[in-house]
């Protein structure tokens, strides 16, 4: 497996890592100060209990809504079960998440096992496909060269990139701010596609394993709904299960850098402090924003310290708080509701110039 996130965000296991070590900062930047706080206050240190209540529950939940499935049986009542599936993929996705930036625990082969379950056998999709893009993503957030996350593809976040598109891309651009929540529906097909894609690049060892999980995850989960529901039932689950949980990771993931600063690729070099808190907002809430959203309500923390197990981040968030205030850096945080709104309007600024033609 690639180097973990945390070591490509410059924070690799930063828990045992030196400050040098961490985002490159040296023992007078502006980063090294409040590394050590955090360090001192233990709250890099490990939650297996935590952890293991969560994969537990989870995976209780899931079972749960799979008895429910047959206690049901072949009825469009049925159908209503998609929406707690959906919800409990969506939770089963922040913990691959959490395995991937080794948050949950040190050990590489225990994190893999548990991002390979939690990904390839339980969803569908690659652990070492998400793990490869979200690596570059810590790295370097909204930076247009190297954050594939900011990469033109069915959105564009530039207006660089919005002046080339061309034919159908064109009237996307164009109507981009209107279709981001409807094309975020097919995003849970579009993962699995990518995952399967992504098999190539591979080595053989991985491929072989990945891909026997992913085929694993298809057949399970079509055995599970032909033998339950009639085919026409079951496609229609199918539908509804893969677009609400699409839907549920793009109220996840939208609020956390769309809109934010983009680092000129041309300018000068900001250091780990100011690339990961300038390109990020927190959203504020309470334990049910958290739950909701796997704790990336906590963005500004999560990407200076990813290897921070996820319960710590409400902890650690009035020190990086009061840490951004003394040393002059803008801390973002807003509503749920409100950082919609906000990244909407910078798609719909990005997409104007094309609709004034």
């Amino acid at each position: 497996m690639p180097q973990p996130v945390a070591a490509v965000a410059a924070v690799a296991a930063v828990a045992d890592s030196t400050e040098a070590r961490a985002g490159g900062a040296s023992a007078g930047s502006e980063f090294a100060p409040l590394l050590r706080t955090v360090r001192n206050r233990g709250l890099l240190g490990r939650r297996h209990a935590w952890y293991a209540r969560v994969i537990t529950g989870n995976a209780l939940a899931l079972a749960a809504v799979v008895a429910g499935l047959f206690l049901v049986g072949d009825s469009w009542w049925a159908l209503s079960l998609a929406v707690p599936f959906a919800v409990l993929f969506a939770r089963t996705a922040f913990i691959g998440h959490d395995a991937g930036h080794a948050q949950i625990t040190g050990n590489r082969g225990v994190s893999r096992a548990i991002g390979l379950v939690h990904g390839n056998l339980l969803l569908g999709l690659s652990y070492a496909w998400w793990n490869a893009k979200h690596n570059r993503h810590h790295a370097n957030p909204n930076h247009i060269d190297k954050d594939p996350d900011v990469a033109a593809d069915v959105l564009v976040f530039t207006g660089g990139q919005a002046g080339v598109r061309q034919g159908f891309r064109r009237w996307l651009t164009r109507n981009q701010a209107w279709l981001f929540f409807p094309l975020t529906l097919l995003e849970g097909v579009a993962l699995k596609v990518h995952g399967f894609k992504d098999l190539r690049r591979q080595p053989v060892r991985e491929r072989v394993v990945e891909g026997a999980l992913l085929v694993a995850h298809v057949t399970a989960y079509t055995a599970l709904l032909l033998t339950v529901l009639s085919p026409g039932k079951a496609l229609a689950f199918a539908a509804l299960h893969q677009a609400l949980f699409g839907l549920h990771l793009g109220l996840a993931f939208a609020p956390n850098h769309k809109g934010m600063e983009m680092p000129d690729p041309d300018g000068d070099r900001w250091g780990h402090l100011r690339r990961q808190v300038l390109t990020s907002r927190n959203i504020r809430g309470g334990a049910l924003t958290d739950w909701f959203l796997g704790g990336l309500n906590y963005q500004i923390e999560h990407h200076l310290f990813p290897s921070m197990p996820r319960p710590y981040l409400r902890r650690a968030q009035p020190l990086v708080r009061a840490h951004c205030r003394e040393v002059g850096i803008p801390y973002v945080e807003t509503g749920l509701v409100d950082s919609y709104r906000q990244a909407l309007r910078h798609l719909y600024e990005v997409g104007e110039p094309l609709r004034a033609e």
